[in-house]
């Protein structure tokens, strides 16, 4: 599948700001089964390119003298192929065993570890996963503004509800207890008829089977396997290392933030 994707961030401030700092991870990963057409990030200010340790293409921005606005377009065609079940293909020079070290926000406690135990009770075989991701979404009602992305998965769970970013993060939790590898995806998603948003957030696995060895990407949200409607930005532990935007500022005064993101397929 082709997709275009148009995503434009704008924070404005009720008072100048002297300097920006930013990290954008905006830019899609080159991956066996994903190859981007054509991609660009456009922002005031300096971009430095940087490769993260695990991987992500992101850029450093910087913005100095006064301002009151910071607005960040990136956008571009990207072309996905289709997986079988989830399987991502190719091999990872990082090893698995990386993503098994739980963090802030994907430390799990005694009610998520009684939860994995629960609805993971045969392991990591995909049908375990997917039926994992049944549970959280049947546990943890999709509801914007339930939590922030600074929410711990084990809030999540005891609020029951959340977006995205908690269903992964609570996914991940639950592998940490089986010690699972698991990793965070950030990216976009062709939402189709549904009514969640086109950026989104969900989860690779690592499974071993008898007929495969390596990540399955699931989609805890919607329940199901990632295939090619899903475009991959960054991975990495948890959110706060494969966010698509995190900074800090001098000045500002008020902060308020303005996401428009639209994905769509391109009909040959």
């Amino acid at each position: 599948m082709l997709l275009s994707i148009r995503h434009e961030t704008t924070y404005r401030y009720t008072a100048p700001l002297t300097y920006t700092i930013q990290q954008l991870r905006l830019s899609p990963r080159a991956e066996p089964h994903q190859q981007v057409r054509s991609w660009h990030v456009a922002t005031a200010g300096r971009r430095n390119a940087f490769l993260d340790a695990f991987g992500n293409l992101g850029h450093m921005l910087t913005i100095t003298g006064q301002h009151d606005e910071v607005r960040i377009l990136a956008g571009g065609t990207v072309s996905v192929e289709p997986l079988d079940r989830g399987r991502l293909p190719g091999t990872d020079a990082m090893s698995p065993l990386v993503f098994t070290v739980p963090t802030r926000l994907t430390e799990p406690d005694e009610q998520i570890a009684a939860f994995a135990a629960r609805h993971m009770p045969s392991g990591g075989r995909s049908a375990s996963l997917l039926a994992l991701a049944e549970a959280i979404r049947a546990s943890v009602d999709y509801r914007t503004g339930a939590t922030e992305v600074t929410t711990p998965a084990s809030h999540a769970l005891q609020l029951g509800q959340g977006v995205c970013q908690d269903h992964a993060h609570l996914f991940l939790s639950c592998c940490h207890v089986h010690g699972i590898p698991a990793r965070y995806v950030s990216g976009y998603i062709d939402p189709g008829e549904t009514e969640h948003a086109a950026s989104h957030a969900w989860v690779d696995a690592w499974v071993e089977e008898a007929d495969f060895s390596g990540w399955v990407s699931i989609d805890v949200t919607h329940a199901r396997y990632a295939g090619d409607a899903y475009c991959r930005l960054a991975i990495g532990r948890d959110y706060d290392s494969a966010a698509p935007v995190r900074g800090v500022r001098h000045g500002g005064g008020t902060e308020s933030l303005s996401v428009r993101v639209g994905v769509s397929p391109i009909v040959s």
